[in-house]
């Protein structure tokens, strides 16, 4: 699932507890695995970014050019309307796109 196709909530909602905590049993442990989840994306997100502003990027320029470029500036914008990464960690986990898997004690 790519986060530009996401359908996650841009602003703060409340979601149902049990359906949360039905895959685990745990609201704990799903809070954990959502996190990791939102960890991984935050990641991919900022990678893109910065290979995005990468192509723009001319180290002898002035700051007068820098703050000038628009493309940059556009794509910035385009990133931050771009929903919260625990949001779209929150969507994925509902809809049971998260693979995860517990360890077991070895003894």
């Amino acid at each position: 699932m790519s986060v530009k196709d996401t359908k996650a909530e841009v602003n703060t909602i409340t979601y149902d507890k049990d359906k949360i905590e039905d895959k685990v049993g745990s609201i704990y442990e799903a809070i954990v695995i959502m996190g990791k989840r939102a960890e991984q994306i935050n990641a991919e997100i900022r990678t893109e970014l910065h290979n995005k502003l990468d192509e723009f990027a001319v180290h002898n320029s002035t700051l007068e050019e820098v703050f000038e470029n628009r493309e940059q500036i556009e794509i910035s914008k385009h990133y931050e309307k771009l929903p919260k990464p625990t949001s779209i960690a929150i969507e994925e986990w509902l809809n049971g796109d998260v693979y995860f898997r517990k360890t077991e004690d070895r003894k």
